[in-house]
């Protein structure tokens, strides 16, 4: 018989492999390395997942990481962009690359006619390498080469067919840019080994796990993980709701007892995202208010209180001043609430630290 984790016991465990327990002295590309990327679906906010995880963390640093090329900003697990370590660049995007095919046949190729994807491929990487290019610009030139065709859908299939990478300007710290794009080999002046199977789930375990191959399927995107994860030396549990969870036999867990942070998560956290079964962060109170969220197009932007979505937070920035509201789904315990504000007050200090500051607690989330 496989131990039963409780709730509490998966949640602390994964805190603790999120880095979200306490701050680390790691460098941001090992913590980058360490999660197999940060989700990076918006130019800057993922700059607040590395300062929720790194001690002193100054973000010029990891800007500077983005212009000396040591990190990159590429589409990979879920077809989602990710900020990674140029090595994991190279080794994850081959692996990956069967979902983003997937995805791309299904909704772009079948738009195309007459058009050789060998062919698309050389001749997409041969403009993006001559010069980083907008998705816009890219389609327009493709359509020249192939009239007739749907520019979008030209650039998308070369996005799966040339792993393309975002320059800076876009997503530097305090600046941004056009979204333009070259290949990973051109921008990185180098080719690297695929990564194995075997060894992503590894070091997803390592970072999530205890988890399930459902899990892992759904926080890469790929499918057919059950056959990769039975030939591993895995040390296996169950979950209270019976499921078998996998780890890797060298981590240990975390005491169900210990006493969490209150962390203020930004809005495409992996932490939330890199699981099929998010209960181990998400509450039913959460998924109450998640449709309000959705209805109006809005990424939340968690507050975690015992390590448990507890409420949203949101910033306005005027005439010099930027506001921070704890929205408390219902009301914080007083010492929660203390520590709630006094997180909030070091988190201004980080994203603006040349305004002034204000911090509001009000009840409720922020949409409704």
């Amino acid at each position: 018989m496989e131990p039963v984790l409780s709730l509490r016991a998966l949640n602390r465990t994964a805190l603790e492999r999120q880095l979200l327990l306490r701050r680390t002295g790691l460098s941001a590309i090992e913590v980058a390395e360490h999660l197999v990327g940060l989700q990076a679906q918006t130019p800057h906010t993922w700059y607040a997942g590395l300062w929720n995880r790194i001690e002193g963390f100054d973000p010029l640093v990891a800007s500077a990481l983005l212009e000396s090329r040591e990190l990159v900003r590429i589409v990979l697990q879920r077809g989602t962009i990710h900020l990674v370590s140029a090595r994991d660049c190279l080794g994850l995007r081959p692996l990956i690359e069967p979902m983003i095919e997937r995805g791309t046949r299904s909704t772009f190729v079948r738009k195309l006619d007459g058009v050789d994807l060998d062919e698309l491929g050389r001749f997409g990487r041969a403009l993006v390498e001559e010069k980083a290019l907008t998705f816009a610009d890219l389609g327009a030139a493709l359509a020249e080469r192939w009239p007739g065709n749907d520019a979008h859908a030209l650039s998308q299939v070369v996005r799966w067919l040339v792993p393309l990478v975002q320059v800076p300007p876009r997503g530097l710290w305090g600046r941004s840019g056009p979204i333009a794009h070259t290949s990973a080999e051109a921008w990185l002046g180098r080719t690297g080994s695929p990564m194995e199977a075997r060894e992503m789930v590894r070091r997803y375990l390592r970072a999530f796990g205890p988890a399930s191959v459902k899990d892992v399927q759904t926080w890469s995107g790929l499918t057919r993980l059950a056959e990769v994860v039975k030939g591993m030396d895995l040390v296996r549990y169950r979950g209270e709701d019976d499921r078998v969870l996998y780890d890797v036999p060298e981590m240990s867990l975390t005491s169900a007892e210990i006493s969490v942070p209150v962390r203020f998560m930004y809005d495409f956290d992996n932490a939330f995202i890199g699981y099929a079964d998010r209960s181990r962060f998400i509450t039913p109170q959460a998924l109450e208010v998640a449709p309000a969220f959705v209805k109006a197009n809005v990424q939340w932007r968690l507050v975690l209180v015992d390590g448990f979505t507890a409420g949203d937070w949101t910033t306005t920035s005027a005439k010099g001043t930027t506001t921070l509201t704890v929205h408390q789904w219902k009301p914080f315990a007083p010492s929660d609430l203390d520590e709630a504000m006094a997180e909030g007050a070091r988190l201004l200090e980080f994203l603006a630290p040349e305004d002034r500051h204000e911090i509001v607690a009000a009840l409720g989330p922020s949409r409704a």
